[in-house]
Formats: structure tokens, sequence, C-alpha cells
């Protein structure tokens, strides 16, 4: 049985970013980076932007060359799937049945593309998007596709739908809810990428529900939706969100409710086992003290460095405001905060013009700002946030006034 003082289950931006916190903070123990996948750790956002369209290679995505892990104090194990943990023995065990003993286990497994379970599934040209070869077996269908259906309104969808018609490709867009990204964001947001997805040429639909998908000799042809539609499609795009990675802590007795539950240094119910990443369901001040999962690499980033300074002996707890962005054409959307709970929204600028932002408030305060096109709103927003200011919604109406001149405000006082 080997031992390593730290084992870390994922290499993704959480499980990544923590093995390089640790060697950057001169932490003189042994580390182990056991990754799922048969590739070296590379960043996920890119899948679907810029790696998708050809933009960037493979190697261009990678967190580092392979250079970097022959010679990194890291042990980066690929192809190391964790099928158990014994939080008693402190031992996990791969599916190649090697036994790894822990001194602390931090479980940044990520999660995976919640499929489809309706008739048809199965058929080739039926695709997710969360993993590099997912991309590559899409990059290498778009040569013979004609027609395709992607089935999910979120972001994953919209960016991917995106670079199809960018490729001439028909694009039809089947989302069950009554508009386009409705857990995420507002109507006057949902509506613009509706009219901006239009406008280049992709069919929404709204309301509506793949209930088959019909091929011949194996093949997609025909999605069936629920009222009988029947939409041609020779690639099925699939992104109706992610399933966390949880199995093996849950079979070992830790807390899950939609995710691994944390404290506030993302430790798990189990001693001596953390979790990050999009699979850690923590509580979040910034959602109005809230219980949630965070998909985003800013949420990554900061758990991991939590769970760094943990192990190093200078616990910190979690505290940062949550941020997201999309691409979609020559739209660049940045999200900071988060809209849970809120109670009001002011739209500044004008929609048609391709720049405006959405300020989201509770009780008065900014707790999130929507900004399409808009950076320099982003970065006064994020400070907005962060000092959890209470502003009065006349003027923040009033375009005239700049944002930042809510900030002088209120130091003003």
């Amino acid at each position: 049985m080997t031992h390593y003082n730290v084992v870390i289950v994922g290499a993704g931006h959480a499980g990544v970013q923590l093995a390089t916190s640790l060697v950057q903070g001169g932490y003189a123990g042994s580390i182990a980076l056991l990754s799922a996948e048969n590739v070296e750790p590379y960043e996920r956002p890119p899948l679907s932007k810029s790696y998708l369209a050809g933009e960037q290679s493979r190697d261009d995505i990678l967190f580092r060359p392979s250079e970097y892990w022959a010679n990194s104090p890291v042990d980066l194990q690929l192809g190391a799937i964790v099928t158990s943990v014994d939080p008693e023995k402190r031992v996990v065990t791969t599916a190649a049945g090697s036994a790894i003993h822990y001194d602390y286990l931090v479980w940044a497994a990520g999660g995976h593309a919640r499929k489809l379970s309706i008739p048809g599934h199965g058929l080739e040209g039926v695709l997710t998007i969360r993993d590099l070869p997912d991309v590559d077996r899409l990059r290498a269908l778009v040569p013979t596709t004609k027609h395709a259906v992607v089935i999910g309104g979120g972001y994953i969808g919209l960016e991917v739908a995106a670079q199809l018609r960018a490729w001439n490709i028909d694009v039809t867009l089947v989302e069950a809810q009554d508009r386009l990204l409705a857990r995420v964001t507002s109507p006057p947001v949902s509506d613009y990428y509706a009219a901006l997805h239009r406008d280049r040429g992709v069919r929404i639909l709204l309301q509506s529900q793949a209930e088959q998908l019909v091929g011949e000799n194996g093949k997609m042809t025909t999605v069936r939706l629920s009222d009988g539609t029947l939409l041609p499609a020779d690639l099925v795009i699939v992104g109706i969100g992610l399933v966390p990675n949880v199995g093996p802590i849950a079979a070992a007795g830790g807390q899950v409710d939609n995710g691994i539950v944390v404290d506030e240094y993302c430790q798990t119910s189990l001693p001596h086992v953390f979790a990050i990443g999009d699979l850690a369901r923590h509580r979040n001040e910034y959602a109005g003290g809230e219980y949630i999962r965070l998909e985003s690499v800013q949420n990554a980033v900061e758990q991991a460095k939590v769970v760094a300074h943990a192990i190093m002996g200078n616990r910190r707890p979690y505290s940062a405001v949550p941020w997201f962005w999309s691409n979609q054409y020559d739209v660049k959307l940045k999200t900071v905060g988060l809209l849970n709970g809120y109670d009001d929204y002011v739209v500044r600028g004008n929609p048609e013009s391709g720049k405006f932002s959405v300020v989201y408030l509770r009780n008065g305060r900014v707790i999130a700002i929507d900004c399409i096109n808009t950076v320099a709103d982003f970065a006064v927003g994020r400070k907005l946030i962060e000092q959890g200011l209470e502003v009065n919604v006349a003027d923040l109406k009033d375009v005239s006034i700049p944002l930042k001149s809510f900030l002088a405000a209120n130091s003003a006082k």
C-alpha cells in the first residue's frame, strides 16, 4: 500500500489549484493527484468555447505542459478511478485495485453530464459536452452534420448552438422552461439571448421536451417532441445539467445532499476529508446563507485555496464573491454575485444596443449584476456586492449616473 500525506481525487480546476497552492505554499508533505481521465489535466471552460471553435489546440488548454508534471513534487496518476473510501483506515481504493493511504483526502471529482433517459438516448450522434473526448467526438461529426438539435437552454447549450451556427449547421434548441437561462438570470437577459440566437438563425422552442430520439442503423435521424413535433437531427447535444460525483463519499457515510455537504473550511462530515469544486454544497453568504453548489472556475479555485490553508495549518473560511462568464457569438457576458432571492432588478442601458447591465437587488442592496459587453460594470459591481451597499433604486435607473458613483457616494457617508 502506498501512502501520501495528501490525496486529491480529481484533476480539474479545483484539484490542480489545490496541488499548485500546496506546492507554492511550501508544503513539505507528499501529494498525489488522481485523475480518472487518461489525458493530462486541462481547462474545461474552453471546451464549449475556443477549443470547440478550433481557436485553441489540446496543448493550449492544458493547465501545465507535460514536463511540468514530470518534474513536479506532485505525483499525477492518470486513469486512476477511485471506487471506495475507508474513512477509518484512511484508504482509497481504485478500480485497478490499488490501495492508497492518506493523511488528508480532498474530493475534487467534479461531476458528469446529466443524460437523457428517453428512448433512443444511446444512438450514435447523441452527445453531452463535459470532457475533452466529448468535444473531439463532436468536432469529428461536424463535416457530416446538416441538422442539429440542442436540448437545454443553459449556458452550455447556448454556447454550443452559437458555434454550430458558425459552421452553418441548422440548429433547433429545445428548452423545457418558458425562457432561456431561466434558472440563472432574469427575463430581460433571457429575452436578449433568445433574440440574439434567433437573429443568428437558431430555431428556439420553449416549453418543449424531447420524448424520443429516432434513428436508422443506429444513427440519429429525428427528435420527436412530446407534442408530436418531429425535428430532423443528425446530431443531438444534451445540455441539461451536471450530476455531482459523490458515490464513494456517500457510501463511506459522508453527508450528501445534491452534492457533498461541507463547512466553511470545505471539511466534509468525514474526518480528514475535504470536498471542493462543483460537487461541494456549502453555505454561501452571497446566496443569503443558503446551501448551494457552484459550478464555476472561481469557486473551484477559491475553495482549493481554502483547503490548502487548512492543510498547512492556517485555516481561513471560504468567503468569495462568485462570478461567471459566457461567450456566445461576439457577445461576452460576465456575471458577478448570485441572484438567489432577488426582489428587484434594474436594467441599465438598452438591450437592443447589445451593451447593457442588469443589477439585482435584495432589500435595497446590490447582490448581483449581469454585464453584457460592459466590462467596467463588472469591476464596479463586484465592489458593490462585496461591500453590501444599499443603493437608491431611482438613481440606479438613471444611466446618466455612472455605476462607480454609488461607490463614491457610499464612501462619502
